[in-house]
């Protein structure tokens, strides 16, 4: 292998690619992303035999700092614009004359699951700017140091400073690419599950604004008042990277539906279409604004929710905890907020509908044997693991919805519920304490191993393996799991299912 050519492109703002700790600190959050995660667009490459001079315009009719020579698809050669300067101009050479006379020779590649890190190392050992990413012998792309440090766009700063500069979904769907870079990125930084969930709602919230805004310049405003409403985890705040959308709209009782109907269904449509481009799946149960059952008059969605406090059956009860977690994103705010404490202000009276949620959320139990151990899955795709979301999380987030449900509480976040209830005396504060620490700690550990899974290139999943964690982890996940089984006991008490 020849020398790795010193060509390429300054690192913006004149930074300098010296292996030094503090520079590998800093660039901490995108060091573990794979390096395909980086590749934007297909290399950039031109046959063995090219000469000097088409090598110039096709890097500037492209765009591009580099080129690589290729033969029978393989990189034999990379020519960068530094080369062209210091190699040709420099030297007075005939451009007419073969690329590969100035070429780095069989440049050093990376598998494309190989971390960004790896790619900033050969860079900095070898002060080399652009690193061909191969998948297995197919070339893929190139990564350069103007990528690596770019990438600190992950930021959530910067991605909602990009989001609101989109002017088409394309644009928009390239952001939403970056919401993976985004979870590695606060984890990297020890952000904390709470916030965590936060930042990535708030990233959430700020495509729907965009996608909302496009769409309504499109097709013009909106002919009565309408309120869109974030549901489920986004409406908590709660998301991760792996997350689906549940959303709904609650328009003023001014609707008309021969008169408004195809505006407020084209525009659901294209939110929650838009929404899918950029990575969040339409709900499996349609529980979607674009689904005309969730894109009513507040008078009907008042008649929804005392339908469901009244007959509380597994329907009801499933609707229920998406749709009482909702926050309103955009528009008139005013319409979820008569909704809300319409409901909040029923609720408390009704025992034998609290006595039915509180027996629907014991059935989700964490996974403890009779002797207090962690039982793991048996069976299936995800055997030898534990579902940290269904078996731990969930049953926590119903808690906290229980503890609203009962104190008629405003708030919608699980954690701020809790800290609510305990406030109130509806909780006490060892017991408020315990379960937000429950919460906070196997959220962390669901946030780690996402991460985890996407520095390995697998898509995120909410299934750990026990050998992911140490001892001192496992009893601690075991704690949590006897928290949340000891307050949904409580819970059992006070609504015992006698009252069923």
């Amino acid at each position: 292998m020849s020398a790795p050519s010193t060509g390429g492109p300054a690192p913006p703002d004149g930074i300098a690619l010296q292996a030094s700790a503090q520079g590998l600190a800093e660039n901490a959050p995108l060091l573990g992303m794979p390096l395909k995660s980086l590749v934007q667009h297909s290399p950039s490459t031109l046959p063995w035999h090219a000469s000097v001079l088409e090598v110039a315009q096709t890097m500037r009719d492209q765009g591009v700092s580099s080129i690589l020579l290729v033969k029978e698809g393989q990189p034999m050669g990379l020519v960068t614009d530094r080369d062209l300067r210091n190699r040709v101009v420099a030297e007075n050479l005939d451009l007419s004359g073969p690329a590969a006379d100035i070429a780095t020779l069989n440049p050093i590649t990376l598998d494309q699951r190989s971390p960004a890190f790896e790619a900033l190392l050969l860079m900095t050992r070898h002060n080399i700017h652009h690193v061909p990413v191969m998948d297995g012998p197919s070339l893929v792309g190139m990564v350069t140091a103007s990528d690596l440090m770019l990438q600190q766009s992950t930021s959530p700063v910067h991605l909602a400073r990009d989001i609101h500069r989109q002017t088409s979904l394309e644009g928009l769907v390239g952001i939403g690419r970056k919401i993976k870079g985004l979870q590695n990125y606060l984890s990297a930084a020890n952000t904390s599950a709470y916030n965590t969930g936060h930042i990535i709602t708030a990233i959430t919230d700020a495509l729907t604004l965009r996608l909302i805004a496009l769409t309504e310049a499109e097709l013009g405003l909106p002919p009565i008042p309408y309120v869109w409403v974030a549901a489920g985890s986004q409406g908590r705040c709660e998301q991760t990277a792996k997350s689906d959308q549940d959303n709904c709209m609650v328009l003023s009782d001014a609707y008309n539906p021969a008169l408004h109907g195809n505006y407020f269904q084209t525009l659901a449509r294209r939110i929650c279409d838009g929404l899918a481009a950029c990575g969040y799946v339409h709900c499996p149960g349609e529980m979607m604004a674009m689904n005309e059952t969730w894109r009513q008059p507040l008078h009907i969605w008042r008649q929804y929710f005392q339908r469901w406090t009244d007959t509380p059956d597994s329907k009801a009860l499933m609707l229920i905890t998406v749709f009482f977690d909702l926050r309103a994103v955009h528009g008139q705010l005013e319409l979820l907020q008569v909704l809300r404490q319409d409901v909040l202000a029923h609720t408390p009276q009704k025992s034998l509908f609290l006595a039915h949620v509180v027996n629907n959320a014991h059935k989700q139990r964490p996974p403890l044997n009779l002797f207090g151990q962690i039982a793991m899955s048996h069976g299936g795709a995800h055997a030898g693991t534990v579902d940290l979301k269904n078996h731990a999380i969930t049953p926590i987030v119903d808690l906290g919805r229980v503890y609203a449900l009962e104190a008629g509480l405003l708030e919608v976040n699980t954690c701020d519920r809790l800290e609510k209830a305990s406030k109130m005396g509806e909780l006490s504060e060892q017991g408020s304490r315990d379960l937000r620490d429950a919460l906070e700690f196997v959220s962390s550990l669901r946030i780690a191993h996402q991460t985890l899974c996407m520095q390995r290139g697998l898509e995120p999943d909410n299934h750990m393996h026990l050998q992911e964690l140490s001892n001192f982890e496992r009893s601690h996940l075991r704690e949590a799991f006897s928290v949340i089984q000891s307050l949904q006991d409580v819970w059992a008490q006070r609504y015992p299912s006698s009252l069923l």
